[in-house]
């Protein structure tokens, strides 16, 4: 924000203006110390407002969370329910440990020497608060990180191992993802938008635009729960010995739109939030606080269109109108906007979730033939539209936008827009290199734990659910044990109300578990 504080000369030129007066310094001087303390305060005021816009949208990002867990429950069988709320609650609890002390220093830390490829500083947010960071960007950052790690959760649910939740979770919040998120939003990394420090310029004199995280985010996640599924093979009975597939249906559809909408929710934080800063002017009237709104709108039309375009693509396909793959539909075409979504037009997004929902079936279908089994559908959802995301900005990035969020006079913009092919070039680099590095360094962890067999449960505990066989019960308890041992025949008649008796059960009851409670009424 510039400063509305005396400049160097502007206290000489006000006591020109004052004239030769006794009293025309001390008039200066004062005037300049009162524009100082204004000045002052409105920076104070303007970071106050962009900190508490910033904490906001971190509490919408951390809310997906929740979001994941109902989606991720309702998506497996009912016997794996608790397994997979505990992935969830512990993505968020090891991925704030391994943020905090090596992830934000590798993903954003910032020391005398620029490098390009990892950050080196900041470790266990030493130096934090800063002239460049607060607690709140924290926050922020790792909110984004545990997405990444709930994503690849989805792929290898109902047949994982739980040491090696934990383990790939921290490895991926520490390392995998603050490295990839550091190319692409440190203002030293080599493939970003806004590298201003480092050697070097921008890539193509453009750099890859992933707004908030069509890449970073969901590539990441989806790549690394490829090679996850992958190396576990498939779930038992998921495809039998002729390769068919058999239907695994989630238990709970409910918790699986309940889910969709939680997401839905918090990419309004996820996106917008990006923006960081909401008091930045343009010209006019204009500034952040527009992009703002309009990265919602693009946001919301283009999982719209996507929802609507699967429901119908499924019913010319199948001939059902799916509640599940609409919300799956609904959810891939907001990974593909969330690369774009500050420097596309609205019209534009529309076509983004078109596309999405048919990369969506169709990678769908392919991992049916392939024999590749994803509960969550989380590498194709996230890996496939997130890529598709990502060439959708090098197509449609509109130059005004682009100029308004990333600045600079003549940067190139998207190829149908007239801008050229440079920004694609950028963003077929970003793909590639993401896939690559998530392949290399995700694909060999989930080998290593596969090798020391820490991946995969036994067939035993995955046949009986690892509720009961690893986690000590099941999720629904319809029967506890605690039932009162009455004698319920003569509820309508005969006996004029219920006597003391025994159940039914009673017998079996008590040779496990001793005598039960006998009951008058």
């Amino acid at each position: 924000m510039a400063s509305f504080g005396c400049a160097v000369g502007d206290e000489a030129m006000l006591q020109g203006l004052l004239g030769a007066s006794a009293n025309a310094s001390a008039v200066s001087q004062f005037l300049c110390q009162k524009l100082e303390t204004v000045s002052t305060q409105l920076l104070a005021t303007t970071r106050a407002v962009d900190d508490s816009y910033l904490l906001y949208s971190t509490y919408l990002v951390f809310a997906m969370q929740l979001g994941f867990a109902m989606l991720c429950a309702g998506s497996v069988r009912a016997k794996n329910t608790m397994n997979i709320m505990l992935t969830n609650v512990l993505d968020a609890a090891c991925g704030g440990i391994s943020y905090y002390l090596i992830g934000f220093a590798f993903a954003f830390g910032q020391g005398p020497h620029p490098n390009g490829f990892i950050g080196h500083f900041n470790w266990g947010l030493n130096d934090i608060p800063s002239d460049t960071y607060d607690y709140s960007f924290f926050l922020f950052q790792w909110a984004f990180a545990i997405a990444a790690a709930g994503i690849t959760s989805g792929s290898i649910a109902e047949r994982t191992q739980f040491v090696a939740y934990l383990v790939y979770s921290s490895f991926l919040t520490g390392i995998v993802y603050p490295i990839v998120s550091h190319w692409l939003w440190s203002s030293d990394g080599w493939l970003s938008a806004s590298k201003t420090e480092g050697p070097g310029g921008l890539l193509f004199s453009s750099g890859a635009i992933d707004f908030a995280g069509s890449g970073v985010v969901h590539m990441v996640g989806g790549i690394a729960g490829l090679w996850g599924a992958l190396i576990e093979g498939p779930r038992i009975g998921r495809f039998d010995k002729h390769g068919n597939v058999m239907i695994f249906r989630g238990h709970s559809a409910t918790l699986v739109v309940l889910g969709t909408f939680l997401l839905w929710f918090g990419w309004y934080g996820f996106n917008p939030g990006s923006f960081v800063h909401i008091l930045v002017p343009y010209s006019g009237s204009r500034g952040n606080w527009t992009g703002v709104g309009r990265t919602a709108v693009t946001t919301t039309l283009a999982g719209c269109m996507a929802a609507i375009t699967t429901l119908f693509g499924r019913r010319l396909l199948d001939g059902h109108w799916n509640v599940l793959d609409v919300c799956n539909g609904l959810l891939g075409g907001f990974a593909a906007i969330t690369a774009g979504c500050s420097v596309v037009a609205p019209w534009a997004a529309i076509i983004c979730g078109f596309v999405s929902a048919w990369v969506l079936i169709g990678l769908n279908r392919l991992a049916a033939r392939l024999r590749f089994d994803d509960p969550l559908e989380a590498t194709q959802l996230h890996g496939g539209c997130g890529a598709w995301g990502l060439l959708f900005v090098g197509l449609f990035a509109d130059k005004n936008y682009v100029q308004e969020v990333y600045g600079g006079g003549d940067r190139p913009y998207g190829l149908f827009m007239g801008g050229g092919g440079k920004l694609l070039g950028a963003q077929i680099v970003e793909i590639l290199v993401i896939a690559g590095f998530v392949s290399v360094t995700m694909g060999l962890l989930f080998f290593a734990l596969h090798k020391l067999r820490l991946l995969r449960i036994s067939p035993e505990d995955e046949i009986a659910g690892m509720d009961v066989t690893r986690h000590g019960g099941v999720a629904y308890i319809h029967q506890d044990g605690s039932e009162h041992m009455m004698n319920m025949t003569n509820i309508n008649g005969g006996g004029g109300g219920l006597k003391r008796g025994v159940h039914p059960g009673a017998a079996e009851y008590q040779a496990n578990f001793g005598p039960g409670p006998q009951v008058s009424v």
